[in-house]
């Protein structure tokens, strides 16, 4: 049974939000999160990035590393020699995959550069750090260890959605934070949780907040 749009858009954006329900991407979440200007322009940059990398990633694991990793795996059979468990796939994905979402991101830094200047200094060294962002990654290799097809891992066309969907989902996530952290900047906070400390105790909320979302429509995590 296929995974239905309803399903990963609710579970990708809410139940599985890639910031506060598997804590992936921090660093620019709380580093660009200051200001909702800088907050949506690494939101959008983000999914952009993600959604052709699920794309691109899915398209590499299903047509090109597994069906080499099989004749390989043969092959090292044949030969009488030590098969690594699950093959060689997991070390190729991995560097393909970075490789992927590293020339994404220089794609996105040129554009931003010519196009949006004000923007591209206020990400600074936020942008370039997409290249190593874990929530990019994360949701390429989630996309290729789907629970639904263990195998294959999720189709091109769904990894896509799910990949948009994840992004949309860490966009939403630093809006949160900017409000939160905007409407803090005004009020007074003890000297020792002033930055960095009271963010944090903001995220964890959120998080409790986003598990209510769990079992909404039947779907868990």
């Amino acid at each position: 049974m296929e995974v239905g749009y309803l399903e990963l858009a609710v579970g990708s954006i809410l139940i599985s939000n890639v910031v506060l329900a598997k804590f992936l991407g921090l660093c620019p979440f709380f580093g660009v999160s200051r200001r909702t200007s800088d907050a949506v322009g690494m939101g959008l940059a983000v999914i952009f990035v993600m959604s052709i990398a699920s794309a691109a990633t899915a398209l590499i694991y299903r047509h090109l590393l597994l069906p080499t990793n099989l004749e390989h795996t043969n092959l090292l059979g044949v030969l009488g020699l030590p098969v690594p468990e699950g093959g060689y796939v997991l070390i190729l994905k991995t560097i393909s995959f970075i490789l992927v979402i590293a020339g994404l991101v220089q794609f996105v830094e040129m554009v931003l550069k010519k196009s949006a200047p004000a923007l591209y200094r206020a990400l600074g060294i936020y942008l370039p750090l997409i290249t190593t962002n874990c929530a990019v990654m994360g949701m390429a290799l989630l996309n290729t260890e789907a629970w639904r097809d263990p195998a294959n891992g999720l189709p091109v066309h769904l990894a896509t959605v799910n990949g948009f969907c994840g992004g949309v989902g860490f966009l939403l996530a630093m809006l949160l934070m900017s409000g939160i952290r905007q409407r803090l900047a005004e009020r007074r906070v003890p000297k020792a949780l002033q930055g960095l400390p009271i963010a944090f105790i903001s995220a964890g909320l959120m998080a409790l907040a986003f598990m209510g979302f769990t079992k909404l429509f039947g779907i868990a995590v």
